[in-house]
């Protein structure tokens, strides 16, 4: 039996917050491990507390830091824990930031409790989940943003590490890809961890962004 998903859940809406954990506490793969009601309690509960999430379900606006700013913190002293943002905005803008700045999957409130556990489901089995509607946002903002950025170096990676880098941007697993290129997983995941340095992402999520904005990819809806 695989170990249970660990969560953290974070909204200062207290009855939204316990409502999700409600939900989730039904999930027999799921652990609520600990919530916060914002960004400062979050990474204080993550300096405390020795058994660590696998995932962070957060909102973007909470009082004293909000979603944004502790998704920047968290990606630098966790880099191991994903990022569901979970919220009522539904904008471009906010949900490209959220990307850029390391969330790994992207709900509105207005989610149903299917999709949510699903994106779960999904984010700890691949590292990352994006939807239809995300995936259009990603691919029409940073392509947008491309030109005034300047295209990025690409030639310092290897054909294979290319090719591996076009499936994950399919949303396949290592155990998919490993299957469609007649490797073994742990080849999968030494270029998986090539491709990391050598493009300076931080995550799956980073390494998407970056295979979409060099056209090394086109993500498909």
């Amino acid at each position: 039996m695989n170990a249970a998903i660990k969560i953290a859940l974070v909204d200062d809406e207290v009855l939204f917050r316990k409502g999700i954990a409600f939900l989730l506490q039904r999930e027999h793969n799921i652990e609520i491990i600990f919530e916060a009601s914002d960004g400062e309690e979050l990474i204080l509960n993550l300096e405390k507390f020795e058994d660590k999430p696998d995932i962070i379900i957060m909102d973007l606006k909470m009082p004293v830091l909000n979603g944004v700013e502790a998704t920047k913190i968290i990606r630098k002293s966790y880099p191991d824990i994903k990022i569901i943002a979970l919220t009522s905005y539904d904008t471009k803008s906010f949900i490209a930031n959220m990307i850029q700045v390391g969330a790994v999957a992207y709900l509105i409130k207005n989610t149903t409790p299917k999709d949510l556990i699903h994106t779960i489901n999904e984010v700890a089995r691949k590292g990352f989940y994006y939807n239809e509607n995300v995936l259009r946002i990603i691919q029409e903002t940073i392509v947008s943003s491309k030109n005034s950025k300047g295209q990025l170096e690409t030639s310092f990676l290897s054909p294979r590490e290319i090719e591996i880098l076009q499936l994950i941007c399919q949303q396949k697993t290592t155990t998919e890809i490993a299957e469609h290129l007649f490797l073994s997983p742990r080849t999968v995941e030494g270029h998986r961890n090539n491709l990391l340095l050598k493009t300076e992402s931080r995550n799956i999520a980073g390494l998407v962004v970056y295979a979409i904005q060099n056209e090394i990819a086109v993500l498909t809806l």
